[in-house]
């Protein structure tokens, strides 16, 4: 573990008197002061960190200054051995704690975040899985407060979906969510199949940060706005007028199609904000790419065509290949609570890695 320097936290703790001071200034204007009450929101908690360290090395500093004390009595000594062997304990946690707060946060963490899910090879079962796991993450956001939203669907014919994209806004959704992009794949017995056979299936995921309209800018000469009428399962009442819309962005070749509402305007609106979120991801891994040496992380980079899981249903297990981790849970997985732990595990692994990349910088 990196030791911090008291030079450090006492820096950290001056840095959040300063931002307290300044806030109980009646000469603020209300811009001001949001901006730092989110700058203290952002300290507070490593702040305390700090504080908590520097609290339990001052009593270590002296409690050992009584075990070497000469003077000291036995009895004395001997519970200053005992306590200094419990803060011992209890220090590493603390620094680790510390240490965690410290790392560079993803900036776009506590945003929400756009899910799109995609139904990959096996044909009919491989939307039917989209569907699964489309509902997964629905249970998952129910469970966690978020409110989730369905942007637009593309219904199979079986059931599930062959294309559907959610919108799931909450605190730290992007945060929770983001190691989920990639190939998810199914193993199981078909309804259709006669013989029993287990067949194999996947599904694409992707997790995308929200873009706000200050992040990307859009210039109207760089659309090219179509719309037409639209088609598919339950489109006959918005069939009679031009209410379907596709968006090209001609500077990247981006297309967005959406048609699930009966306004026009609706329409445009939801592709937008689609396009949006879709370009400041190109605009993220640019910036990401042009790091020199960045690593890329245990947990995977995000791409959609690594495959990250399998659902064994057989065996009623969901393997993460990219921590190695197997749990015997598929239906809590599925019907969403269960999903936390994978999740958990993911950014667990992610923090351990960026803690070894410091204590090997």
């Amino acid at each position: 573990m990196t030791r911090i320097s008291l030079e450090r936290i006492a820096s950290i703790e001056s840095r959040r008197h300063e931002l307290a001071q300044t806030m109980a200034r009646a000469d603020l204007s209300p811009d001001e002061f949001v901006k730092l009450s989110k700058d203290y929101a952002a300290i507070e908690p490593v702040a305390n960190a700090a504080r908590e360290v520097r609290r339990l090395r001052a009593e270590l500093d002296v409690l050992d200054g009584m075990v070497h004390d000469p003077a000291a009595e036995p009895e004395l000594k001997e519970m200053a051995v005992a306590e200094a062997e419990e803060i011992r304990g209890k220090l590493p946690d603390a620094e680790r704690r510390l240490a965690l707060q410290l790392l560079p946060r993803d900036a776009a963490d506590d945003r929400p975040a756009m899910l799109e899910v995609r139904a990959g090879t096996g044909g009919d079962e491989a939307a039917l899985f989209a569907g699964d796991l489309l509902r997964m993450y629905q249970r998952y956001a129910e469970g966690m407060g978020w409110r989730f939203e369905l942007i637009s669907a593309s219904v199979s014919e079986v059931g599930g979906y062959k294309e559907a994209i959610a919108s799931i806004t909450g605190r730290g959704v992007f945060a929770q969510l983001k190691f989920e992009s990639g190939v998810h794949r199914v193993q199981r017995v078909p309804a259709t199949e006669s013989g029993g056979r287990i067949h194999t299936s996947a599904a694409t995921v992707a997790v995308l940060p929200e873009a706000e309209d200050v992040d990307i800018h859009i210039d109207d000469k760089d659309l090219r706005i179509d719309v037409y009428r639209s088609s598919g399962p339950g489109g006959q009442s918005v069939n009679t007028t031009d209410s379907a819309v596709r968006i090209t962005h001609l500077p990247t070749g981006l297309v967005v199609i959406q048609q699930d509402e009966k306004s026009q305007h609706k329409n445009k609106a939801k592709a937008l904000k689609v396009l949006r979120t879709r370009l400041f991801e190109l605009e993220r891994e640019r910036l990401a790419s042009e790091r020199a040496g960045a690593r890329k992380s245990m947990v995977g980079s995000g791409d959609r065509s690594e495959r990250i899981r399998t659902y064994n249903f057989p065996q009623g297990r969901v393997t993460d290949h990219r921590i190695n981790l197997t749990l015997h849970k598929l239906d809590a997985i599925l019907e969403g609570p269960g999903l936390g732990e994978l999740t958990g595990a993911l950014i667990a692994e992610d923090e351990a890695e960026r803690l070894a990349g410091l204590e090997d910088a």
